[in-house]
């Protein structure tokens, strides 16, 4: 646990639990699962993004600002995706 380990402990360890309550373990498990899933939604949106915008700068169909734009615009969406993360609490999880 993180408030009664040693800091080596805690260095090493995956997951450290500030506080010396168990039921928490499947929240962080829950969570985790959850961001890697969305880490993995916006590489592949913002690699989308990227390739369109190649293949449409080759023939000249795109400019340099709209390209610019497109990008910013992919940032935003990802970071706005990443915040969703934000909302996921223990008691959603467990249906209460």
């Amino acid at each position: 646990m993180g408030a009664a380990g040693t800091d080596v402990a805690l260095e090493t360890a995956d997951i450290a639990l500030m506080s010396d309550d168990l039921t928490r373990l499947a929240y962080v498990v829950h969570l985790s699962r959850e961001t890697l899933g969305t880490v993995r939604q916006n590489i592949v949106f913002s690699l989308l993004v990227k390739a369109v915008f190649v293949v449409a700068a080759v023939p000249g169909l795109v400019t340099l600002w709209l390209a610019v734009m497109a990008d910013m615009g992919s940032s935003l969406a990802v970071i706005g995706n990443g915040l969703r993360l934000l909302g996921i609490s223990p008691k959603k999880k467990q249906g209460r």
